[in-house]
C-alpha cells in the first residue's frame, strides 16, 4: 500500500504536456533575451528547481532549444546559451537575407489583393506610433512584420525558418530598437516594401527588402558589441 501511494504521489509530480510548454516558453524567452551568459554553463539542478521538475523533461526541453540553435551543447560539459560571436552572427543574417528576399518576391506574387490590403492597414496602423512604443514593442512589431510577409509566401517551410532566425537574432534586434534613428529608417523601408508589394512588382519588393536587411548586417558590429558589453556589465 505504501509502496502503490509513493508511486501515485511520485506520478502526481511527473509535468503534464502543458508544464512542458510552460517550461519550454519561460527557457526559449531567456535565451533568446540572453538571460543566460554567453558560454557559460546552464546548472541543470538550479533550473530543475526553480521549474519544480526533475531533470528529465528539463533535459527535454533543453534538447529541443539546441535543436533550435538557441543553447549549445558539449558532451561532459553540459548546455550553455550561445555566443555572441560575430562570425556567427554575420552568418545568421546572410540567411536573414536570403529568407526575407525570397518572402518578399514569393509574397507578392502570391497573396491576394486582400491579404496585401490588410498586411498594409496592419502596418499602417502601427508606424504612426512606432517611434513611441518601447523597444520590446517595436522589436515584436517587427517580427511579425517580416513574418506575415513570409507567411504571405504560403510557404510553410520558409515562415517556419525565418521565425527560427527571428528567434536567435532577437536579443540583437531588441538592442538596435532602442536608437530613434533605427525606429525611424525600419518604418521608412517598411513603406517602401508594402509599395512595391502592392504594386505586384516582386523584384522591386524583393530589392527593397535586400537593401533594408543588408543595411541591418553593416550595423550589426557595433549592436553586438553593445550587447556584449551590457551582458558582461550587469
Amino acid at each position: 500500500m505504501a509502496k502503490a501511494s509513493a508511486q501515485a504521489a511520485k506520478a502526481d509530480r511527473k509535468p503534464s504536456g502543458s508544464s512542458v510548454d510552460r517550461i519550454y516558453e519561460q527557457l526559449r524567452q531567456m535565451a533568446m533575451n540572453y538571460q543566460f551568459r554567453p558560454g557559460e554553463p546552464l546548472n541543470e539542478v538550479e533550473l530543475a528547481a526553480s521549474f519544480s521538475v526533475s531533470r528529465t523533461p528539463l533535459r527535454e526541453v533543453l534538447n529541443r532549444l539546441v535543436a533550435e540553435g538557441l543553447l549549445d551543447f558539449v558532451p561532459r560539459k553540459g548546455f550553455s546559451c550561445k555566443p555572441l560571436d560575430t562570425q556567427r552572427i554575420f552568418d545568421l543574417y546572410e540567411v536573414r537575407c536570403g529568407l526575407e528576399i525570397m518572402s518578399a518576391r514569393l509574397a507578392t506574387e502570391r497573396a491576394t489583393d486582400a491579404e496585401l490590403q490588410d498586411l498594409q492597414q496592419r502596418w499602417s496602423a502601427i508606424s504612426d506610433s512606432f517611434c513611441d512604443l518601447t523597444a520590446v514593442e517595436c522589436a515584436r512589431c517587427d517580427e511579425q512584420f517580416h513574418e506575415q510577409i513570409a507567411q504571405l509566401s504560403h510557404n510553410a517551410e520558409l515562415l517556419r525558418s525565418l521565425q527560427n532566425v527571428n528567434a536567435r537574432a532577437h536579443y540583437l534586434r531588441l538592442i538596435s530598437m532602442e536608437q530613434e534613428h533605427y525606429r525611424r529608417t525600419t518604418c521608412a523601408e517598411h513603406r517602401l516594401i508594402l509599395q512595391a508589394m502592392g504594386d505586384r512588382n516582386a523584384e522591386a519588393a524583393a530589392h527593397c527588402m535586400s537593401a533594408h536587411v543588408t543595411l541591418r548586417q553593416e550595423e550589426l558590429v557595433e549592436v553586438i558589441k553593445e550587447a556584449i558589453a551590457r551582458l558582461y556589465m550587469t
